[in-house]
């Protein structure tokens, strides 16, 4: 399966598997309308059998940021048109009910790092870097980098980068905990797959719940967070998957999950 957009490349590399490729090269995959309106529709409309999503960028970059070249010259009315492109985009990944794991080649900055960290988690080459760079610019990121980068990498760590804008190593990421691998650039998409395929063999509708209980519980009291997950707990045990994963570890086979 594949499927072009005029600013994404959406394939199937693997069965359960789907990769998503920022397609902007010649302009470091910069965001702009398009792209934001591109992401949430492709978000919105992720196969059936998909249990895991790749995003990366086409050529050397994952994403510049936000199009600074396609702002110039807009009103504040185009200038909100364009944004509200962004945000779906961003509630659309943020919504997406299976893993999504963000491959960060080259730069990250600006939206483009918002992007990434709006994925569950970011594998990324030795090469790549990451910056929230808006206020360098007059403004303040507005896809999330506020609030998505202090949970990733603490708040006071976040609010260096934040008020001053400079630019974060792979190397230091990695050690910050905003990058879960560091790989090198020829094996970043090996890497990334073979994360999303071990993600892909699992439970389906576990590994699902699995990401709702913990985001959902994330900024609940303890007690509250644990009532959370004992709720998705509950609703798994009559699935026919449930079944399956009890008999094939008793049997000592490989389970085949069916997402039933």
């Amino acid at each position: 399966m594949t499927t072009s957009y005029e600013t994404l490349l959406v394939s199937q590399p693997e069965k359960f598997i789907t990769l998503v490729t920022l397609n902007r090269p010649d302009a470091a995959n910069a965001l702009n309308k398009r792209m934001g309106m591109d992401l949430m529709a492709c978000f919105s409309s992720l196969p059936v059998d998909c249990r895991a999503v790749i995003i990366t960028g086409q050529g050397k970059h994952f994403c510049a940021g936000a199009d600074l070249k396609e702002r110039k010259g807009m009103t504040e009315a185009q200038w909100h048109e364009q944004h509200h492109a962004f945000e779906a985009a961003l509630y659309a990944i943020l919504g997406c009910s299976v893993p999504v794991i963000a491959a960060v080649n080259g730069a990250a900055f600006g939206g483009g790092l918002e992007l990434a960290l709006a994925c569950d988690f970011i594998y990324a080459s030795d090469t790549a870097r990451f910056a929230l760079t808006e206020t360098t610019l007059g403004i303040i990121p507005g896809m999330g980098g506020t609030q998505n980068l202090p949970r990733a990498i603490g708040i006071r760590r976040a609010k260096e980068l934040l008020f001053t804008g400079k630019a974060l190593s792979a190397a230091e990421a990695h050690g910050w905990g905003m990058v879960n691998k560091l790989c090198s650039a020829e094996s970043l998409m090996t890497d990334a797959t073979a994360c999303a395929r071990t993600i892909s063999t699992n439970a389906p509708l576990a590994v699902r719940a699995t990401k709702q209980a913990a985001q959902q519980g994330l900024n609940l009291p303890l007690p509250e967070a644990i009532k959370c997950e004992l709720t998705y707990y509950n609703k798994l045990l009559t699935t026919n998957d449930r079944y399956e994963g009890i008999n094939a570890f008793n049997e000592k086979r490989k389970p085949t999950f069916t997402g039933e």
